[in-house]
């Protein structure tokens, strides 16, 4: 019996290109104007970057970008960036709205919803909060981000169901990621791959979530 939904957030919650055209491009343009302005909160990020890979940290999160790396430190600060452009009213997050209307039903028959993203848990955060409509973080019971580890191991998976403190079976997780969904079926989580575009998956909406 399933008894807590674990949600991918780009291509499966979210548009992709919400996230490629308007936050990704919003981080870049700003990105070295926000961290002079910001020297104490960004010192520690740009340290990581640096030990990482020697160099100028500010061209390197640049670069890391516009090569969609998933790398914690990166995605720390663009969620430090994108939180100017939420609270200001620049954007909105983009949502599928079956999506919306599913986790709103889960939540209220008692199902446990999570996220698991390569973006920061702050930026998480930010992204639902931030919706056409309304706050969705009551929804959720936790979130997971890089830190947990790679989406694409499985023990990133057996930690998030140990966290959850619940058996790998009863966890279903969706993402429109093949590794994946492949990565949390080998730690004995469900899953289930979505198609936005309506592709080769096992779902091409969340309607089609059949618990």
């Amino acid at each position: 019996m399933i008894k807590a939904i674990l949600t991918d957030i780009e291509g499966t919650t979210s548009s992709i290109s919400f996230v490629a055209d308007v936050l990704f491009p919003y981080a870049r343009e700003r990105m070295a104007d926000y961290i002079a302005a910001h020297p104490a909160e960004t010192a520690p990020i740009l340290a990581e970057v640096q030990a990482m890979e020697p160099g100028d940290p500010v061209q390197t999160l640049i670069r890391w970008i516009d090569e969609d790396r998933k790398i914690t430190p990166l995605k720390a600060i663009q969620g430090m960036i994108w939180e100017g452009g939420f609270r200001s009213g620049t954007f909105t997050s983009h949502f599928y709205p079956d999506a919306v209307e599913a986790l709103r039903r889960w939540h209220a028959t008692g199902l446990r919803l999570y996220v698991y993203s390569s973006g920061s848990v702050f930026a998480q955060k930010l992204l639902f909060a931030h919706t056409d409509f309304g706050d969705l973080t009551p929804l959720f019971s936790g979130w997971f981000d890089t830190t947990t580890g790679g989406k694409r191991e499985a023990a990133s998976y057996a930690k998030i169901a140990g966290a959850m403190d619940l058996p790998p079976a009863d966890i279903l997780f969706l993402s429109d990621v093949k590794q994946e969904t492949d990565s949390a079926l080998a730690a004995g989580i469900r899953a289930l791959l979505i198609a936005r575009d309506g592709g080769e998956a096992d779902i091409t909406s969340f309607d089609e979530v059949h618990l």
